[in-house]
């Protein structure tokens, strides 16, 4: 994933739309929390069975709602000054410093 190139597509709709203003940190961190409900709206009331054989549809929208929690949080490091792979790589090593066995 070039976490680069999305994140200019992502400022280009921003731009063409005028959003900036509304992209603060604190704003898009609440949106991406918005979005992660939803996610988890589609696995409310399901068994863990059911919860990994989700019908083709609601498969879909686990998939857009999984997007738009990742685009927010691309524009939330854009707006902090951090690098998203940075960030994944630096927890993913710290993980396995500390649970890998």
């Amino acid at each position: 994933m070039n976490t680069t190139e999305l994140t200019r597509r992502l400022h280009a709709i921003r731009d063409t739309n005028n959003w900036q203003r509304f992209h603060s940190p604190k704003n898009l961190a609440m949106a991406a929390n918005v979005e992660m409900a939803e996610l988890v709206e589609i696995f409310q009331w399901k068994s863990e069975d059911e919860s990994r054989a989700l019908p083709a549809d609601e498969l879909a929208h686990a998939g857009q709602e999984i997007g738009d929690v990742v685009l927010y949080l691309l524009l939330l490091c854009a707006e902090l000054g951090l690098d998203l792979d940075e960030v994944v790589r630096a927890k993913l090593a710290d993980s396995e410093r500390r649970f890998a066995r």
